[in-house]
């Protein structure tokens, strides 16, 4: 699989989607514009993208079948290797991503591929982080003069507050993961 590939942001979702369900193109590509709109998306993309990963023996594409009368369609299928990528993706985005970001939230979405204990100090490791990178405003300055640093420290206490929220439900049992 060529390397720009692997880092294409569309990998993440169609992984998770294939993990939760076999599909062909056709039908990832439907399911990411539903679930996904804040993604670009292009169908030619997502059919590139799913060759390179067979190819690449990160999905098993199935023998194309044709049903009803419509064209022969490829099933994709996560392999045990691309499994252990998606999982890891998840781990990095959910570990190194902006604050509020669209890869953030793809992530989070897959939350419940990792071991119970692996998302809870995954998240609880995020919250930390946000909290010692969280700037300090500065003294003395009317709140409009920087009323966008005050909208983003409310954006972060706001992740921060559901990361730990989230993990002390996770702890908790009151949310399950798959994993």
């Amino acid at each position: 699989m060529p390397l720009d590939a692997a880092r294409n942001s569309l990998v993440l979702p169609i992984l998770g989607l294939l993990v939760e369900q076999p599909a062909h193109a056709y039908e990832v590509t439907s399911r990411l514009e539903a679930r996904y709109p804040h993604l670009k998306i292009r169908r030619s993309s997502v059919v590139t993208l799913l060759k390179s990963l067979a190819d690449g023996g990160l999905l098993l594409a199935g023998t194309p079948e044709s049903v009803a009368g419509r064209p022969a369609r490829t099933i994709y299928r996560p392999t045990d290797a691309g499994i252990t990528l998606f999982r890891s993706r998840v781990r990095e985005a959910l570990t190194e991503t902006a604050p509020a970001s669209a890869d953030f939230l793809t992530a989070v979405a897959y939350l419940g591929i990792l071991p119970a204990a692996e998302a809870i100090a995954v998240l609880r490791a995020r919250a930390e982080r946000l909290r010692r990178e969280t700037p300090a405003l500065p003294p003395g300055l009317p709140e409009i003069q920087m009323i966008e640093a005050h909208y983003w420290l409310r954006v972060l206490a706001t992740e921060i507050t559901w990361l730990t929220e989230t993990a002390d439900r996770l702890t908790g049992g009151d949310l399950e993961v798959l994993a």
